[in-house]
């Protein structure tokens, strides 16, 4: 006996088919039409799709992820996230006697301007007191307040350096820590950060400090402000506002602190400057001896051409060993037209041997301009561009 099935797949269909139109039918609301209003369909040998249903361990997984939610909410967040929106750096050597008031100052100002959202690393520089035992105190009292202890001494711009790598503030204050710059002055620094700038620094306008250190101070600011084209009236000083992106595109290395402005104005970030209060000092004394103008003229010039003229020496010697044999050349033709007017006595004239040194001199600078062009031809790599915006 054959089965049902088989007959059915065997056996062709061949009831004829309708010519005559089937008659309109009118439309119903969708709420009432029913399988019987609709029109027969042939029945097709294929299986039929069953609806693809969510697995039991998929809604298991959805419900758990809900109730950890519902978890972490019921545990409640911090109100602030764990990216410090300022962070305050600031180097200290030896000032045992000054950073338990700034730690007070800074702890009642930021938690007013950055709503208790901040972070303050103390960057030890090989203190030989208890500085770095007296940071330890502070940072029981308030965990913000943290601490970097050097071996030994490596200077200011080593302290400033590894504290822009370390903090993670979206804006990064630094100060110094022997009470002469005024915590007050955050809340202004930040004002003209909202306002749009990337770098915001302090102008010492009235300044408590003796005369030896006023004067030479000027002379050193205008020199520099010439030299760089960025017109600041204090460049030194150790109160500044940074973005964070600012900040740690800076290359800092030996004394170059006291051209982080210029150096962030060559990369294209926004500079400007506010007055703000000096302090005399309280404790200790100065770190700084008058070896630092002998310092700061030479890290000028290290400043300078290895920012400026790093890619193109040529344009640095060249330069000047072209105005040398130009002024060089001018002197002996000089003094040619004149043995030629009948001055014979060419050897005794002192700016004869004057204007031929000048040439050679001019010659070899161009020479080594030319040798610093093929040197930096020659080992090439990619520049890195500072980006503003990248769609």
């Amino acid at each position: 006996m054959v089965k049902s099935d088989e007959k059915s797949d065997g056996k062709r269909d061949n009831r004829p088919k309708r010519n005559t139109p089937r008659p309109e039918k009118s439309p119903a609301p969708e709420a009432e039409v029913t399988t019987e209003n609709k029109p027969e369909r042939r029945q097709s040998n294929r299986p039929k799709r069953k609806p693809q249903r969510k697995s039991e361990n998929e809604t298991t997984e959805k419900v758990e992820v809900k109730r950890e939610d519902n978890t972490n909410r019921k545990k409640g967040k911090p109100k602030y996230s764990n990216k410090p929106l300022i962070s305050v750096v600031i180097p200290t050597y030896n000032e045992e006697e000054s950073i338990t008031e700034l730690s007070n100052s800074l702890e009642r100002v930021l938690s007013r301007e950055a709503k208790n959202n901040y972070e303050v690393l103390f960057i030890d520089d090989g203190s030989t007191d208890s500085t770095f035992s007296v940071m330890r105190e502070i940072n029981k009292k308030n965990p913000k307040f943290r601490a970097i202890r050097f071996r030994r001494n490596y200077g200011k711009s080593a302290a400033l350096s590894v504290g822009f790598n370390a903090a993670k503030g979206a804006v990064i204050i630094t100060m110094d820590a022997d009470l002469q710059d005024d915590p007050m002055e955050i809340p202004n620094l930040m004002s003209k950060i909202r306002e749009g700038y990337d770098v915001v620094s302090g102008w010492k306008k009235k300044r408590n400090d003796p005369i030896n250190k006023t004067l030479p101070s000027k002379f050193f600011n205008y020199i520099t402000a010439k030299a760089s084209g960025l017109k600041l009236h204090d460049f030194n000083c150790g109160l500044k506002a940074y973005r964070s992106e600012a900040a740690k595109s800076l290359d800092i290395y030996g004394e170059m602190h006291r051209y982080l402005p210029v150096l962030a104005h060559w990369n294209g970030f926004r500079i400007t400057e506010i007055p703000v209060k000096h302090h005399p000092r309280k404790h200790g004394k100065t770190k700084f001896g008058a070896s630092r103008y002998v310092k700061g003229f030479l890290d000028l010039l290290t400043l300078l051409f290895t920012s400026r003229y790093l890619k193109r020496p040529l344009h640095f010697f060249g330069t000047v060993g072209t105005l040398m044999g130009l002024v060089g050349f001018g002197i002996d033709a000089w003094l040619t037209v004149e043995w030629i007017m009948g001055d014979t006595f060419l050897s005794n004239r002192p700016a004869a041997l004057l204007g031929i040194a000048l040439i050679i001199v001019g010659v070899q600078l161009v020479s080594l301009g030319l040798l610093g062009e093929m040197i930096v031809k020659n080992f090439k790599r990619d520049e890195e561009y500072q980006i503003r915006e990248n769609l």
